[in-house]
C-alpha cells in the first residue's frame, strides 16, 4: 500500500469511528423514539386509521417489551424473545407479524434519521394462506331474498360492486351517478375515522341495471348525504350492520358470514364468469395482482367442469380450420 492509500484508509476509518461515537452518544431508548415515530413519521405518512393502529401496537405491545432498551441494544435475539412471548400469549402468527412490521418500520426510520447505524435483521413467522369464504350464485340469491327490505340495497350493492364495508358506510350520493350508472369510491371509514380507501386512491365502478333500479328507490336519495344512513342521518357502525346480515343468513338457511364475504363473492363470481383477472383487480382496487388472485376463487363445480373437458375428443384438423 502506498502512503497516499494508507492516508485515505486512515481518513475513512476515522470518519467511521466518529460516526460510531456520535451514534453511541445519541441513540435513544426505544420508548423515546417510538413516541417521536408516531408523532412525526406516522401522522405525516399514514391515514388516521393507520396511525391509530400503529399507536395501539406500539403502546400495547412494543413499548412494554422493548421500551427501556436503547435502539442499538435491540437485535435478532430480542426479536425472537418477543415473538416467543407473543406466541405463548396465544396471539395468531398474522397478528404477531403485523406487530413485527411496525417494529421493523420503527428501526428503518431510525436509520433514515441517523439515530441508528444499521437495521437489525428480523424474521417473520410463517403463516398459512388465508381461507376465503364466498357464496355460490344460489346462496347469494337466497341471501338477498332473506334480507330485510331496508338492508337489501346495501347487500345488493356489496355483491355487485365488491365495495369494502367501510366504503359502503362512507358512500355519499355525490359519489353516485344513476344516469350514467357509475359510482366513485372516494372515501372509507375505519375506526370511526373517514379517510381515503384502503389502497390510498379512489376508483370508478360501473353499476348494473338492477343495482341502479334499487338505488333509485332509496329515500335517502332525496336528502343527499349518506347513501345508507342510520337513524337520524348518522353514519352506521359495523356493529349496527352485523346482526341484520346474520338475520338474512338465518332466513336463507346459510352459515353466518361477515360483510367481507360479500366482497370475496363479487370477485369469485366475476372469475367464474370468465372476467379477466386484471379487470377484477381494478374493480377491487388492489395495487397488487397477487392479492386479487387470492380473492378470485373458483367453485369446485367450475373446476370439475374444466377437468371434464379433457374427456371430450380433440377437434379434428378440419374442425380447427373451420373454427
Amino acid at each position: 500500500m502506498s502512503k497516499s492509500e494508507a492516508l485515505a484508509l486512515e481518513r475513512q476509518e476515522r470518519n467511521r469511528l466518529e460516526v460510531s461515537l456520535k451514534l453511541s452518544v445519541s441513540v435513544p431508548k426505544f420508548e423515546e423514539f417510538a413516541k417521536e415515530f408516531v408523532e412525526t413519521y406516522a401522522v405525516t405518512n399514514n391515514k388516521p386509521s393507520e396511525v391509530e393502529t400503529k399507536k395501539t401496537i406500539i403502546d400495547k405491545h412494543l413499548v412494554p417489551f422493548f421500551g427501556e432498551f436503547r435502539l442499538d441494544a435491540i437485535g435478532p435475539q430480542q426479536f425472537e424473545k418477543f415473538k416467543a412471548k407473543q406466541v405463548s400469549a396465544g396471539l395468531a402468527p398474522k397478528t404477531i407479524n403485523n406487530q413485527l412490521t411496525v417494529l421493523h418500520r420503527v428501526f428503518t426510520v431510525a436509520k433514515e434519521w441517523g439515530r441508528l447505524a444499521v437495521v437489525p435483521s428480523m424474521r417473520w413467522l410463517p403463516t398459512p394462506l388465508p381461507e376465503f369464504d364466498f357464496l355460490t350464485f344460489d346462496e347469494a340469491a337466497r341471501l338477498l331474498d332473506g334480507a330485510e327490505r331496508e338492508w337489501r340495497p346495501m347487500l345488493l350493492l356489496a355483491l355487485r360492486t365488491g365495495l369494502r364495508h367501510g366504503e359502503l358506510l362512507a358512500l355519499r350520493w355525490d359519489d353516485v351517478d344513476l344516469v350514467t350508472g357509475r359510482l366513485n369510491v372516494r372515501r372509507a371509514v375505519a375506526r370511526g375515522i373517514v379517510g381515503t380507501p384502503k389502497s390510498g386512491k379512489g376508483r370508478e365502478l360501473p353499476l348494473s341495471p338492477e343495482t341502479v333500479a334499487v338505488l333509485k328507490e332509496l329515500p335517502s336519495r332525496f336528502a343527499g348525504g349518506l347513501v345508507f344512513p342510520g337513524r337520524g342521518g348518522h353514519m352506521l357502525t359495523r356493529g349496527e350492520c352485523r346482526r341484520p346480515l346474520w338475520r338474512a343468513c338465518h332466513r336463507a338457511g346459510l352459515r353466518r358470514i361477515g360483510w367481507h364475504v360479500l366482497r370475496h363473492t363479487f370477485a369469485s363470481h366475476l372469475a367464474m364468469k370468465g372476467v379477466a383477472i386484471k379487470a377484477i383487480q381494478e374493480l377491487l382496487g388492489h395495487s397488487n395482482l397477487e392479492i386479487t388472485l387470492r380473492y378470485s376463487h373458483l367453485s369446485p363445480d367450475i373446476r370439475r367442469d374444466a377437468v371434464t373437458l379433457l374427456d371430450t375428443p380433440a377437434p379434428t384438423i378440419k374442425e380447427r380450420m373451420v373454427s
